[in-house]
């Protein structure tokens, strides 16, 4: 089979969607736990870390051989990513907060979590708006320059879940270890012609 991109792509598709089937089918039967809001924004808050990751993981596993056709599923886990990051801030927004819009600008005020998680997706829209062929081909050299921001993007995320735990530090710590694994190994093939 020449390209396992042809058969896969849908398979990830499919894949990266069950996390939010699953957190569905559980508010469905009222198995969201004693805190439902709480457990549906945090879920959603680390689908978006998670896919990030996923993302960022791609460009040193197309260094393995025949591996090339991964670079065909990164724009999609990054629209995943932006996807769940989406979710995440309508629950907060909409459930949460229920649009009281002073109690919102307060949190953004205060909590820094909250200023970094708000920083973080904002950053994302305009990776989000140039992913797809047209503002590809419009933007050129400067469409990687624009998208090399996931990185700055994925440590604002960690560093956002990192601050809002505060107690259990262990998930956001490992983040961060393989954060900053990728982003040597990014570092180490910045001479490479590895995008």
């Amino acid at each position: 089979m020449r390209d396992p991109a042809r058969w896969l792509k849908p398979l990830f598709f499919t894949v990266s969607l069950l996390p939010l089937l699953v957190l569905l089918f559980r508010a469905l039967f009222s198995d969201l736990g004693v805190n439902p809001v709480e457990t549906l924004h945090h879920t959603l808050g680390d689908w978006t870390l998670r896919f990030l990751i996923i993302t960022l993981l791609i460009t040193p596993l197309r260094l393995i051989p025949g591996w090339n056709w991964l670079s065909k599923m990164r724009r999609m886990m990054g629209l995943y990513a932006f996807f769940y990051a989406t979710l995440h801030l309508i629950v907060y927004l909409a459930i949460d907060q229920q649009f009281d819009w002073s109690a919102i600008d307060d949190d953004i005020t205060h909590h820094p979590y909250i200023t970094l998680g708000m920083s973080a997706y904002v950053l994302l829209i305009p990776l989000a708006i140039t992913s797809n062929h047209t503002m590809i081909n419009r933007l050129g050299n400067y469409w990687k320059k624009l998208h090399r921001m996931i990185y700055l993007i994925t440590a604002l995320g960690i560093l956002h879940f990192y601050l809002l735990v505060k107690a259990d530090t262990r998930e956001p710590l490992f983040y961060a270890g393989l954060f900053c694994v990728l982003l040597i190994l990014r570092l180490l093939l910045a001479g490479r012609k590895v995008t």
